[in-house]
């Protein structure tokens, strides 16, 4: 797998365990294969789902920082993991 960089799409997943369709605004750290030591973590930025978060521009952002990534959080939340597309297989 390719090494994220800013502007690629990721999946993050919120506390609660919802995923979001987002953008890598920020990379911390060097990629390194998952089996030889994990992703970096990154800064990440994708549209709120709260309908009540609108102004003039639209439906608002939401910014989570320092997110790492689904292998390094046993946590059900608070991670970011690979986009895949239809037809792809997950990394």
């Amino acid at each position: 797998m390719a090494p994220v960089v800013i502007g690629d799409a990721v999946v993050f997943v919120d506390a609660l365990g919802k995923p979001h369709e987002a953008l890598v605004t920020a990379v911390h750290g060097p990629y390194e294969p998952v089996g030889d030591g994990g992703q970096p973590s990154l800064n990440v930025v994708y549209v709120s789902d709260d309908e009540k978060k609108y102004d003039s521009y639209g439906r608002q952002i939401e910014r989570e920082t320092s997110v790492v990534h689904r292998s390094s959080q046993p946590a059900h939340g608070m991670f970011w993991q690979e986009f895949v597309r239809d037809g792809e297989t997950p990394p």
